[in-house]
C-alpha cells in the first residue's frame, strides 16, 4: 500500500482508529449486552474496549495532550479553559446502530487547537471507511485498504440531497425548504457519517435540531472543512469546541457549497 498523502501525525491517528476499530468489530461479530447511561443512551462493551485502545494511542504519540471522550468523565471547566490544544473522541458514534447491527456507527477522533478541529478521523469500521483531514491538507477517504482519495464537496444540487438522522429526530422541513429555496430528497444516514456524505459529494445538508455533544461533531467538521464545506450553528458561525461548562454542541448545519452565503439566509429563513 502507497504511503498516506498527509502527515505522520494524522496517519498514527488513522492508525489508532484503525486498531479502535478492531476491537469494536471483535465485540460485533458476538453477542453483547446493552447497558444505558444516566441519559438513556446505549453503551456497550465496545465503547470501553475502543475507549481504552484510543487512550493508549493517544498517550503514546510524541506530544501528549489533554482528552474529552464520551466515554471518560470530562476534566472540569476550571481545567479544561486553560487548554490550547487537546483531543476530543467519540471512541463508538452511533451506538443505537451498533446494536442495530446496520453498520453506521464511527470512531471519532479530533485535534482542537484553540477551539477549532484542525485534525480529525471519522472511521466506519463495519464498512472498511476511513475519512482523515487536517487544516490546510485536505480530505482524504480511504476503501476496503485501498489508496487514499481526495474528496471535494459539490455546489448545492438540483433538487438538494439532505442528509437526515437515521435514529433521531432533530430535523425540520419548513426550515430545510426555506434555507433551500424549495423541495429536495432525503437520505437516512447514523452517526458521523452524515458529514461524510456531504464531504464526498454524495448530499448537499444536515441539518440537526436536537442535541448533540462536541465529540459527536468534530472529527467530521474538520473532514468536511477541508473538503470544501462548512459547520455553522444557526446564526451563520462555524462550530466552535470547550466553550465553557458545558459539552453540548448549539443547534446546527452542516454544508457542502461554502461559496452560498449561509448565514444571510439563516438568518432569512428564522424571522
Amino acid at each position: 500500500m502507497s504511503a498516506a498523502p498527509f502527515s505522520p501525525l494524522l496517519a498514527r491517528v488513522a492508525a489508532i482508529a484503525r486498531q479502535a476499530g478492531e476491537a469494536i468489530m471483535a465485540v460485533y461479530a458476538g453477542d453483547f449486552d446493552v447497558e444505558h447511561k444516566d441519559d438513556r443512551s446505549p453503551l456497550t462493551a465496545a465503547d470501553l474496549a475502543a475507549q481504552t485502545v484510543i487512550a493508549q494511542g493517544l498517550a503514546a504519540l510524541d506530544e501528549v495532550l489533554p482528552v474529552i471522550s464520551e466515554e471518560a468523565r470530562a476534566s472540569d471547566w476550571e481545567v479544561r479553559r486553560g487548554w490550547d490544544r487537546y483531543w476530543l473522541v467519540d471512541p463508538l458514534d452511533g451506538t443505537r446502530e451498533f446494536v442495530k447491527r446496520n453498520g453506521e456507527f464511527t470512531v471519532n477522533i479530533a485535534l482542537i487547537d484553540h477551539h477549532r478541529p484542525v485534525l480529525g478521523v471519522v472511521l466506519a469500521p463495519a464498512m472498511d471507511e476511513v475519512y482523515a483531514a487536517e487544516r490546510g491538507g485536505g480530505a482524504w477517504m480511504r476503501r476496503d485498504d485501498e489508496g487514499w482519495l481526495p474528496m471535494r464537496s459539490r455546489a448545492l444540487s438540483d433538487p438538494p440531497v439532505v442528509a437526515g438522522s437515521r435514529s433521531h429526530g432533530g430535523s425540520d422541513a419548513v426550515l430545510l425548504e426555506q434555507l433551500l429555496g424549495g423541495p429536495f430528497t432525503t437520505l437516512a444516514m447514523g452517526s458521523s457519517l452524515k458529514f461524510c456524505l456531504i464531504a464526498r459529494a454524495d448530499a448537499d445538508l444536515y441539518l440537526r435540531r436536537g442535541p448533540t455533544s462536541e465529540w459527536d461533531t468534530a472529527a467530521a467538521q474538520c473532514v468536511l472543512e477541508e473538503a470544501g464545506g462548512a459547520v455553522l450553528d444557526l446564526e451563520g458561525m462555524p462550530l466552535r469546541y470547550n466553550r465553557g461548562e458545558s459539552l453540548l454542541n448549539p443547534e446546527f448545519v452542516a454544508v457542502g457549497d461554502s461559496e452560498i452565503d449561509w448565514a444571510e439566509r439563516l438568518a432569512r429563513a428564522q424571522e
